[in-house]
């Protein structure tokens, strides 16, 4: 859908020719696509409902009368998003938001799906339940209010960098909270310490760090980019760089091990190191920087391995699921895969419930037992096209710190779901993380819809077209001023 220019000098000619008022400017409307926007966010909501109703009728023998309500409420609420991106973004990218809410969508499937097969196990087995996809739910739609919020108050992406260094304290302080806290407000759950108990609420921290410390070294970078591009000596045809710009990299690498060794969290150390080397790669194209940090991480996983018996059970249950002690997750998710094949038994048709966890951390593994291997594969097409719809706004956005804060909000996205999918797939240990927008979690859920609020405000800067500039008075001939006379002041 095209926008409407109020300026009459601004406007879009018929069959999308721009036309211009002559001083060369940019004066052509950008055709915004909410339009677009609005038909897939249609389409998400219609495979949702679809998948709702296939689930209640493999599990229940006939779909119940709320699954219309369902699907029509699953509009709603993004429709209700849908507004507030044409309000206050209206260039934004059009794919963003409906690849999010199909995500979202199937998520809630998927946890309605296990939480069926979790209740008949604690039925039989006489425990109490309680169903997770209510609260995620809920959770969806506080992402929702929040990305919202972000629109709103974040009318221009730059200002973020006058903010970077509080952002950057903020977000070691929130990274460091469940290792300095005590055990009844940080707990440690199943080994690692990553939540924060008040009452009944709960939440991760290192999801709003993640977000923080990306806006701090987005900033950082662009402002001392010669200190990383500045080359030192020469060493078998690599120009290594200077021994004292190496500063920020082992900074970086030590708050990543000092993650491991009092958090016991692998997941974000990797997640966060990762981020720190690429946003570094992108800023200077030196590729040097990436070796030296691997090298780096890969020492220290050498040390935590030798160190920490939590990681050492991490990377057995890797190399022997089947006759590790550990490995009883991996060799289930193992299993189900293998039974859901290439086309996977059909929603609700699995046994995806076996796996502990299977709707945190193993839920990519229920989706592909379920969809099969072509389902799994779609998935990561869909996380691979919103990654790639995030790096095109850094590529055609103008100013150096938006390129750098898009492409690391779209690189932590694409990081993160290839942990998880290495680990659920057994290619490497697994992390502890979540699979953004599709695992029950409201951290995770909550910090991602932040995520893409940004960059939704960064696509929409990138797709502005740019305002005209003032034409300057013209100026006469000199040989044709009028001559003026002036008194000599008394």
């Amino acid at each position: 859908m095209a926008a409407t220019s109020t300026n009459p000098e601004n406007r879009e000619a018929p069959g999308g020719t721009s036309t211009g008022n002559g001083t060369g400017a940019t004066t052509s409307t950008t055709p915004t696509r909410r339009g677009t926007e609005l038909v897939l966010l249609a389409f998400a909501a219609v495979i949702v409902t679809c998948a709702l109703t296939l689930v209640n009728l493999n599990l229940e023998s006939q779909p119940p009368s709320q699954i219309l309500y369902y699907g029509a409420a699953f509009l709603a609420l993004f429709g209700l998003a849908h507004v507030a991106v044409r309000r206050w973004a209206p260039y934004a990218d059009p794919l963003i938001l409906p690849l999010v809410a199909f995500l979202n969508g199937l998520g809630l499937v998927l946890i309605h799906r296990i939480d069926i097969g979790n209740a008949a196990e604690a039925e039989r087995a006489g425990a109490d339940f309680s169903p997770a996809a209510p609260s995620q739910v809920l959770y969806t739609a506080l992402g929702l209010v929040l990305l919202a919020l972000v629109l709103v108050f974040v009318r221009d992406h730059r200002t973020l960098a006058k903010y970077s260094y509080t952002c950057g304290l903020a977000g070691l302080v929130a990274l460091a909270l469940p290792a300095v806290l005590p055990s009844m407000i940080a707990p440690n759950i199943n080994g690692a310490k990553l939540w924060i108990k008040l009452g009944p609420l709960s939440f991760q921290p290192a999801e709003l760090a993640k977000i923080l410390l990306l806006i701090f070294f987005a900033s950082f970078l662009v402002s001392k980019r010669e200190l990383f591009t500045t080359a030192g000596r020469r060493f078998l045809g690599i120009d290594l760089p200077r021994a004292r710009d190496l500063a920020p990299v082992l900074v970086a690498w030590a708050a990543s091990i000092g993650i491991v060794v009092l958090e016991r969290d692998l997941g974000t150390s990797l997640l966060f190191f990762g981020i720190v080397l690429v946003m570094i790669y992108i800023a200077t194209e030196r590729a040097v920087w990436i070796v030296i940090g691997l090298s780096l991480f890969a020492a220290g996983c050498l040390a935590a391995y030798s160190l920490f018996g939590h990681v050492q059970q991490r990377v057995d249950a890797w190399l022997n699921p089947m006759t590790s002690d550990s490995g009883y997750q991996l060799s289930e998710a193992l299993f189900g895969m293998a039974t859901g094949g290439i086309g996977g038994s059909g929603l609700g048709g699995g046994r995806p419930a076996i796996v502990p966890y299977a709707k945190n951390d193993f839920i990519l593994a229920a989706a592909a037992e379920e969809l099969g291997l072509l389902g799994l594969a779609a998935l990561l097409l869909v996380y691979l096209l919103l990654t790639a719809r995030g790096l095109r706004a850094a590529l055609a956005v103008r100013d150096s710190f938006g390129k750098l804060l898009a492409g690391g909000l779209g690189f932590a996205m694409l990081l993160q779901v290839f942990v998880i999918a290495g680990g659920v797939t057994g290619l490497i240990p697994l992390t502890g993380l979540t699979t953004p927008f599709l695992a029950a979690g409201g951290s995770s859920l909550v910090g991602n819809y932040v995520l893409v609020g940004l960059l939704l405000r960064i696509s929409d800067a990138s797709r502005r077209p740019q305002q005209p500039s003032k034409p300057q008075p013209k100026q006469p001939p000199i040989a044709e001023a009028h001559t003026e006379l002036v008194e000599r002041p008394r």
